[in-house]
C-alpha cells in the first residue's frame, strides 16, 4: 500500500503549499473523467495529509502494513541463504505486532 505522501510524490517534510501543489498537479494529470478510481486515491491521500493537523493524525493513527511472512523469512531463513535484516525490515518487524492494531481498534470502538 503507498502512503499519501507517496502517491502524491511528496517527502513527509513538505509544507501545506507544497503538497497542496502537488495535489493540484496530480489532479490536472488524472483527472476524475479518465480515472475515477485513481482520481479518488489523490483525493483520499490529499484530505489525508492537506495540513498540519491531519499529518499529525495520520502520523499518530496511521498503522504500516508490513509483510509479516516475509520479513520472519528473512530473519528466521536457512543459514545458506541467511542474510541480516536491514535497519527498515526490523522497524517494520517491531511495527508489525498485532497489539498496536488491537489498541487502535479499542480506541475507534470507545470512540463511536
Amino acid at each position: 500500500m503507498t502512503s499519501p505522501y507517496q502517491l502524491l510524490g511528496v517527502a513527509e517534510q513538505s509544507t501545506d503549499a507544497e503538497i497542496k501543489q502537488a495535489y493540484l498537479q496530480r489532479v490536472k494529470d488524472n483527472p476524475p473523467d479518465r480515472d475515477q478510481k485513481r482520481f479518488q486515491q489523490i483525493q483520499q491521500a490529499f484530505e489525508a495529509i492537506k495540513d498540519g493537523d491531519s499529518r499529525l493524525q495520520y502520523g499518530l493513527f496511521h498503522l504500516p502494513e508490513a509483510d509479516f511472512d516475509g520479513l520472519l523469512d528473512s530473519a528466521f531463513g536457512q543459514a545458506s541463504d541467511f542474510q541480516p535484516l536491514s535497519e527498515d525490515d526490523f522497524c517494520k518487524l517491531l511495527n508489525a505486532v498485532p497489539v498496536e492494531k488491537a489498541l487502535a481498534n479499542a480506541l475507534a470502538n470507545k470512540s463511536s
